[in-house]
């Protein structure tokens, strides 16, 4: 019995076609749409706090020039955006040539190459501030994934390190906040500090920013912000993973 509708067939896989074509559409223009409004944001904020800040500035910087180091900045080679390397901006907080000496690369509370001035700089995080450069340069944003050094990022995942820097990597984000207290976790290891933060510490960091890649909305972003400047006001709150549903509980 020949068909009454031979076109139905076709019909509807031209629908089916013209939905997943409509909704990747819908995707990629709320996403540039999102990518738009973020890049507006840090670029008008950066500036904003750049102004606010200027007399703070003045006064760091004269204090770092004077001081015995002569240091004001120091500059880190990072991973960026797509795996490209940049450099990040920082206040000098620690004795000149004593990064790579003791605990290398890893700070822990109370850590002795931190100058005076340094450990206030670093307990109030004023130390990113100069961090508004490289958001100005379109190197880093106010949220997204911490940049590491290469060091640490070798040991992630080879999936982890394919996708962790398609955003661009933030002043703060999930592993940032989750890992506010880090100093504080390495201080007080029993072990090998650098076998816990590269057993321990450095997964769960890539599980953080993953996480942060499959939900990334401005939402989330707003969420992230606030909580970043009301966690400190609240240190006995360790258990930030209750914020962002879907992360697995820390085991540590």
């Amino acid at each position: 019995m020949p068909c009454l509708f031979p076109n139905t067939q076709n019909f509807y896989l031209s629908m089916v076609k013209y939905e997943i074509l409509a909704y990747i559409c819908r995707n990629v223009f709320f996403t540039n749409m999102y990518l738009f409004f973020k890049r507006f944001f840090d670029i008008f904020f950066a500036l904003i706090f750049l102004i606010v800040f200027s007399p703070f500035w003045i006064v760091v910087v004269l204090i770092l020039a004077l001081s015995d180091n002569h240091r004001v900045f120091y500059l880190q080679k990072r991973v960026g955006k797509d795996n490209k390397p940049f450099y990040l901006w920082k206040f000098a907080t620690m004795l000149p040539h004593k990064e790579t000496k003791g605990n290398g690369f890893l700070s822990v509370k109370h850590d002795d190459r931190v100058t005076p001035f340094g450990r206030y700089l670093r307990k109030t995080k004023l130390d990113e501030i100069p961090q508004l450069i490289n958001i100005l340069r379109g190197e880093m944003s106010f949220v997204g994934p911490r940049p590491l050094i290469y060091t640490w990022f070798k040991i992630y995942d080879p999936d982890v390190q394919k996708r962790i820097y398609i955003s661009t990597p933030g002043l703060t984000g999930v592993g940032s906040l989750v890992f506010r207290n880090e100093e504080t976790l390495l201080a007080n290891c029993k072990g090998d500090t650098h076998k816990f933060y590269e057993d321990t510490i450095l997964p769960y960091k890539g599980i953080c920013e993953m996480w942060y890649l499959e939900h990334r909305n401005i939402f989330v972003d707003t969420k992230l912000l606030f909580l970043t400047a009301v966690m400190p006001f609240f240190p006995k709150n360790t258990d930030e993973t209750k914020w962002f549903k879907g992360l697995p509980p820390k085991n540590f």
